[in-house]
């Protein structure tokens, strides 16, 4: 027998779909070694050696694995291929080795590792053909990582509970920067001055009624009315372009002043070409699928792992945008046969990856089968149940990937100009598909703009002109598609690790999102302030890139992991034990509720507990009077007219619940529900 050792049960189930009876497939259940809870667990005196230990709820079937393997011919070690699938890898082999496997007669001693990046049987069959051993580079850049992500949380946090009387905060080496990046953001959104500017335009109108309207004004005797404000940030800069007409006093005139004759002169008629983009890497499905599905990362995640383990897309944890001679081949040959010779290019397309550590042997995330262009019937799958975002996220990956290999499209694209008698000049354009290309498979976006047909020397009927005052808006607050945009430009973490950062920071009170976007509470605020205060170094954007290029050349070969962790942990340490020996508790403001405890008479305050705001005694610990606080909405129940508050549940998920609870017992996930 052959035991064959993966990390999830899902995996396992879609092994044993290709392989025969002489294997035995089984899951660790995702890591089955890790740092203690509740103790660093790093000897940060010998070389900051880890102490690994099986955690409880393991044991028992770390126990069933060692027993499997002791009467196993072999055992191959087949979880993902990064540096996460690795240090599991690593861990069960060091645990059948060194833990006193009992072996049965005759049985070997063969332990190999394989590696594939798509779940199908000609994949794992090559795979098992060239066995190969354990990437120990990788093992130690993930080492690093989760060494270097202890001690920043298991240092900084008590830190915090000590000078913010708060002990259930936490900081992290990525996470307290991710919670700087939107606390800056809000504050230059607060700094930033909105000024008015005006535009113009204007109908027109020819001797046959053809009509153009809503045409902009764009210059006067070829001086242009737009210009580009740059404003600075704290991770870079934000660009506004606006019009130099700044009252309506200007506006007014300037519609006055245009006079006739309007004529035609120039009608510039070209064709463009748009190339397709890119498959999607781990930060671009997160980014689209935030953008057209509305998922949040950890979702897109989520529903990506499960695609994966079924064998229907390669790993989507990849920063390489690189596609098997393979896969451009059957991409090819399916584009062909279902919507034309025309629509494949001479040549095979192939994408620069722009990652500096993306390895070339990595694929994109692609589908599996290009010839499944839906998952809306399974038939093959018959155990396999896919819910509607399974569907979506694989028409999403199936579109990009395919559409990846398709021709260009072509669009005949239409400049007109038009100027007046005294030197103000209209410009509009317009552009309509003449040949779709890979918009055939990846969708239109309907933004085709349809001109009337005029010809340079018509003269134009002014019908009438209009101006509208427009303000500069603040840069927008991040949406989680944009947060991890910037994350991935910036070197910050890794694309991976969005999802649970993200998630963290939410739980942890530091942000929340309004209208899809993430703003900082006064708690992140204070956090951030407390850290950027004291350690300037671990909460800069060059610092945390500069840490990630170290784990890479680590997972390269490049540098060694304990080198990497004691350069970062002796300025860490030193700063750590000044701050603590200098720097005074800070009292966090108090935000009075405007009542009176019922209890003893005193003043209620809004305090900011694990799970948000809630409404207690000034004089704690004296009185312990405490009730939640609800935020009221400006819709009333429509069961009982009482008034609609936002809840959360035991699970810490936010919903709308009546406030006359448990009278009524109204509640909605959605406020579209409460209308």
């Amino acid at each position: 027998m052959k035991l064959i050792i993966v990390e999830s049960p899902t995996k396992a189930r879609t092994l044993t779909r290709f392989l025969g009876k002489g294997y035995t497939i089984e899951a660790t259940l995702g890591h089955i070694r890790d740092l203690p809870k509740g103790e660093l667990g790093v000897d940060v005196e010998k070389d900051f050696t880890p102490s690994y230990v099986t955690p409880r709820d393991k044991m028992k079937h770390v126990k069933h694995l060692k027993d499997l393997a002791g009467k196993a011919d072999a055992i191959i070690l087949a979880t993902d291929p990064d540096r996460e699938g690795e240090a599991i890898a690593w861990h069960v082999k060091d645990i059948i080795e060194k833990g006193k496997v009992k072996r049965e007669k005759g049985k070997g001693n063969l332990l190999t590792r394989i590696t594939f990046h798509e779940i199908t049987k000609t994949a794992i069959e090559d795979a098992l053909k060239h066995p190969g051993t354990i990437d120990q580079n990788l093992v130690w850049a993930q080492q690093a990582r989760r060494i270097l992500d202890r001690l920043v949380g298991y240092k900084l946090s008590p830190l915090l509970w000590n000078k913010l009387s708060r002990k259930w905060l936490s900081a992290g080496r990525v996470q307290s920067v991710v919670v700087r990046l939107i606390v800056e953001r809000e504050r230059e959104r607060d700094s930033f001055l909105s000024e008015p500017f005006f535009t113009i335009t204007a109908d027109f109108s020819k001797n046959d009624m053809t009509k153009l309207e809503g045409i902009p004004l764009v210059s006067y005797n070829g001086k242009k009315y737009e210009e580009k404000k740059i404003f600075p940030l704290f991770d870079g800069t934000y660009t506004v372009t606006v019009s130099t007409i700044r009252t309506e006093e200007t506006a007014e005139a300037i519609e006055k002043d245009c006079a006739a004759p309007f004529t035609v002169s120039k009608v510039d008629r070209k064709e463009m070409k748009r190339s397709p983009s890119a498959p999607f890497t781990t930060s671009t499905l997160q980014q689209d699928a935030g953008r057209r599905l509305y998922f949040s990362a950890k979702k897109t995640m989520q529903v990506a792992q499960k695609l994966y383990e079924e064998g229907l897309i390669t790993y989507h944890r990849t920063d390489s945008v690189n596609l098997s001679e393979k896969f451009i081949s059957e991409a090819r040959e399916y584009i062909s046969r279902i919507y034309g010779p025309a629509y494949v290019p001479k040549e095979n397309r192939t994408f620069q990856t722009k990652s500096k550590v993306a390895q070339e042997a990595h694929e994109a995330i692609r589908p599996t089968n290009v010839s499944l262009s839906n998952l809306t019937n399974m038939s093959n799958l018959p155990n396999t149940v896919f819910n509607h975002d399974h569907v979506r996220l694989y028409d999403l990956i199936w579109r990009r990937a395919t559409a990846s290999q398709a021709s260009d499209a072509l669009f005949d694209s239409t400049t007109i100009l038009i100027d007046s008698a005294n030197g103000y000049l209209f410009q509009t354009q317009g552009s309509v598909v003449s040949f779709d290309g890979f918009l055939a498979i990846a969708g239109r976006t309907g933004d085709e703009v349809i001109l009337p047909d005029v010809s340079v020397g018509d003269m134009l009927t002014l019908d009438g002109s209009h101006h509208e005052k427009h303000e500069t808006a603040p840069p927008p607050r991040y949406s989680e598609a944009g947060l991890v945009k910037a994350l991935e430009e910036k070197d910050i973490g890794r694309p991976s690790t969005y999802a649970p950062i993200i998630s963290t920071i939410l739980e942890r009170q530091y942000v929340v999102k309004e209208e899809k976007r993430f703003k900082p509470t006064e708690l992140g605020i204070l956090v951030t302030d407390f850290l950027v205060a004291h350690f300037p170094d671990i909460l800069s954007l060059p610092f945390t890139a500069s840490m990630e290029d170290d784990l890479d050349n680590i997972a390269n070969g490049k540098k060694v992991w304990g080198e990497v962790v004691g350069s970062f942990y002796g300025p860490f340490f030193k700063t750590l034990e000044h701050t603590y020996k200098t720097v005074e508790k800070v009292k966090m403001v108090q935000e009075d509720a405007g009542e009176s405890c019922p209890s003893c008479g005193n003043p209620l305050v809004i305090r900011v507990g694990k799970f948000g705001k809630f409404i207690a005694c000034s004089t704690f610990p004296a009185c312990s009077y405490t009730r939640q606080l609800f935020e009221k909405l400006d819709v009333k129940c429509p069961k009982c007219s009482g008034d609609m508050l936002v809840k959360k549940s035991r699970r810490g998920k936010l919903f709308y619940g009546c406030g006359n609870y448990p009278k009524c017992d109204f509640a909605a996930w959605k406020k579209e529900d409460i209308k």
